[in-house]
């Protein structure tokens, strides 16, 4: 485990998955099954340089990913989730994200941090964002992104629930002269 200036080198792993895609294979077939696989690692690849992800590897129809920047991290899951959302006939895509120490052995990694993601993905709905409080506190106050009021988790293997939020993007308010001119107006004035 690498040291930093401020104790232990943290990470955010996000698992993401197809809901449904057994159900997709079974329906259409293993050759239409791998094309929407490879389809969706793709289009998970092409976001990655932006967000400063790295891909740890693909799992049937998930995909693993690892980010040091946690705030880049939650709005990579978001990404995906919009990307694929806008692309008709794609299943939905669920995401989960966890944050703590990890290790890298024989270029993979490990560690109760990797496994409370790929749980959180697990118990994520489609098109949902699942973040821990870990992650959620790691990324910091975000100005595009906002977080629900959370709940609890009891995930397989764990003896402590894991306080969980989903994460969305924040709604612009639309422009409003008359609020402006109201917030602005001094009272008998």
């Amino acid at each position: 485990m690498r040291m930093t200036a401020t104790g232990i080198e943290r990470h955010t792993f996000l698992f993401g998955d197809l809901v449904g895609f057994t159900a997709l294979t079974a329906a259409d077939g293993d050759d239409r099954g791998a094309e929407v696989a490879l389809s969706f690692y793709e289009r998970v690849r092409a976001l990655l340089e932006d967000h400063g992800a790295e891909e740890v590897k693909t799992l049937g129809d998930g995909v693993v990913l690892r980010c040091a920047d946690h705030a880049a991290a939650v709005e990579l899951g978001l990404q995906i989730v919009d990307e694929l959302e806008s692309t008709a006939g794609f299943p939905p895509v669920r995401i989960g994200l966890h944050t703590g120490p990890a290790v890298y052995r024989g270029g993979d990694w490990y560690g109760t941090t990797v496994n409370v993601a790929a749980r959180l993905c697990a118990v994520a709905g489609g098109g949902e964002v699942l973040v821990s409080e870990a992650t959620r506190v790691a990324a910091g106050r975000m100005r595009t992104v906002e977080f629900d009021d959370g709940r609890l988790h009891w995930l397989r293997n764990l003896t402590d629930p894991v306080q969980t939020f989903s994460a969305t993007r924040r709604r612009r308010r639309r422009f409003d002269p008359a609020r402006v001119r109201a917030a602005l107006s001094c009272p008998g004035g």
